[in-house]
């Protein structure tokens, strides 16, 4: 199967006083181009999953967000430090027994004191497998989404084949009966213009055009360009740029049999190719 480079996926993993929320979206691009929008204090995940992303997909400009939402309804408990509280307390008696008019400790100022109140918020060590499993499981929507969309990128393309070898068929048998017509017009020409030019140098010159309009072999790598598209078509796997590649071999064939031909039936037929050719290549530049 091939792939397209467009693709969107959203996963959520409820873990009791947070959510951790990953969303990955692509479009087009050369190479595999990722960009990370982690919360900074997730941002330690970003190895982990540039390396998961990387073995996933080969091409697109990735973009990947993750972060925590906090759950508002869900119940939220604080432990004081009991061990910080008794220090403070020794420490306050020190300073008391040694300065008798010193304020004492209020509950708020113990409160506030650094390190006296721990939540229930998990450590980033905690949250690890979570991420790990979130972005395995965004990966498989993601690539989903994308092998979808090659699918119907893939049905397109076949579709424009079919119809191209169509014209080739319908070009290829009247290469020679136009050929011969054209040797014929272009001998009579030939002797209205030079009476005294021989037989032999006529025939040389005609053959010699003959060979220059001649597209049988133009039609015949066109077949085997074709041919080659379904294969990678069929094939599947990371077929965007050898499909590229394929459309300029295509066009190039198409423009030379729209050069040579000197009839106007094969020209168009050569047109017609043209536009396929287009159609396809732009489609092509949505596969991984």
């Amino acid at each position: 199967m091939v792939h397209s480079m467009t693709g969107f996926a959203v996963q959520n993993r409820d873990l009791g006083a947070v959510t951790l929320h990953l969303e990955l979206r692509s479009v087009n691009s050369r190479y595999l181009d990722l960009t990370f929008r982690i919360a900074d204090d997730l941002r330690q995940a970003e190895p982990a999953l540039r390396e998961r992303i990387s073995a996933r997909l080969t091409r697109g400009k990735v973009e990947c967000r993750l972060n925590l939402q906090t759950n508002d309804a869900a119940p939220r408990s604080l432990a004081i430090n009991g061990a910080l509280i008794a220090q403070l307390a020794e420490a306050q008696a020190a300073v008391r027994e040694r300065m008798p008019d010193a304020r004492p400790l209020s509950v708020s100022d113990v409160l506030r004191w650094p390190g006296m109140l721990a939540d229930d918020s998990l450590a980033f060590e905690q949250l690890q497998p979570a991420i790990a499993a979130l972005i395995d499981a965004a990966l498989d929507e993601f690539v989903a989404t994308r092998r979808r969309e090659g699918d119907k990128l893939a049905d397109m393309i076949r579709e424009r084949v079919v119809r191209m070898r169509e014209l080739v068929a319908t070009a290829a048998p009247r290469m020679p009966l136009i050929v011969a017509e054209y040797q014929d017009r272009l001998t009579v020409r030939l002797r209205e213009a030079v009476a005294a030019l021989d037989e032999d140098r006529i025939r040389q010159e005609v053959a010699l055009y003959a060979q220059r309009i001649d597209v049988a072999e133009e039609l015949t790598r066109l077949t085997t360009h074709l041919d080659e598209v379904e294969r990678i078509l069929k094939a599947g796997g990371s077929a965007g740029k050898r499909l590229d590649f394929l459309m300029q071999e295509l066009n190039r064939e198409a423009n030379t049999l729209a050069s040579k031909s000197p009839a106007t039936d094969i020209t168009g037929i050569a047109m017609e190719m043209k536009v396929l050719i287009e159609q396809v290549r732009e489609q092509v530049q949505n596969i991984e």
